[in-house]
């Protein structure tokens, strides 16, 4: 995942201006000045990526250090100083990780974009090898997409996402992991399902759309989907998984749409 850097610097503690009254032991100034040698070589790690995991890891690596020199009897540095830094450091990390999650979000659905589908697939395959379990997936393309942006103007296409999204999120169950995969498409990751499970998953999800369509410009507007839908084996690869989906998807299309087939029956 790749973001612009932080505007904000790793601000370094600096050394007391004057002499403590009482010497500190002469082991104090080494053991200070490694720190900072350390904390600067990790602002030059952050300097050199633009992966916010990648700077997250590297501050939980300075706030250990910054914790290990308050722990130290030996250090010169004040208290006080040493606990700001700490503080500046675990909100950066905060801010940080609350971007990181903005930033795996589509902003029109609200749903997982394909950022978000990386960690969402590393963590479900994981959890199905661990449980010997199916992984389902399912790819949803938006039937006659483009006729709705050219009969009704793009504002209804944007509509008809946001609502197709909020059917979807009445009728997946809180386990399922939904992704906003392409322009009209949606990618379903479905723990626990066989393929007949995740088929029927969306089966449900057509019935539900049919009842609710849209309503744009005063007027309802119906929506429908093909789906094509595969089950994982243990140790496929998310691109091999998702192109049997796809595979599947489009055999929907050609047999006339508004369909969901599996890749076993292409």
């Amino acid at each position: 995942m790749q973001l612009n850097k932080p505007k904000h610097r790793l601000r370094l503690v600096k050394p007391p201006l004057h002499t403590p009254a009482v010497a500190a032991p002469a082991a104090a100034a080494p053991r200070t000045s490694e720190y900072f040698r350390r904390i600067e070589a990790y602002a030059q790690r952050i300097r050199g990526t633009q992966d916010v995991s990648a700077i997250i890891n590297i501050l939980d690596e300075a706030l250990t250090e910054t914790r290990a020199l308050g722990n130290d009897p030996l250090t010169r540095t004040a208290p006080e100083s040493l606990q700001q830094t700490e503080r500046e450091i675990e909100a950066l990390q905060i801010e940080l990780r609350q971007l990181r999650g903005l930033v795996h979000v589509d902003h029109l659905t609200g749903m997982l974009n394909r950022g978000g589908l990386d960690l969402s697939y590393k963590r479900e395959s994981a959890r199905a090898d661990r449980a010997n379990s199916q992984l389902g997936v399912a790819l949803l393309d938006i039937d006659d997409f483009k006729r709705l942006n050219d009969r009704h103007g793009h504002q209804a296409g944007d509509a008809a996402l946001v609502h197709i999204a909020d059917v979807i999120r009445r009728t997946v169950r809180p386990s399922d992991v939904v992704v906003r995969f392409g322009g009209e498409e949606f990618l379903f990751l479905l723990p626990d399902s066989e393929i007949n499970d995740a088929a029927r998953a969306l089966h449900r999800l057509q019935s539900d759309l049919n009842r609710h369509p849209l309503v744009f410009g005063g007027a309802d507007i119906p929506l429908s989907f093909s789906a094509g839908v595969a089950v994982r084996r243990r140790g496929q690869s998310r691109d091999s998984v998702i192109a049997a989906a796809d595979r599947a998807l489009y055999a929907a299309k050609r047999a006339g749409k508004q369909r969901v087939m599996t890749a076993e029956g292409v």
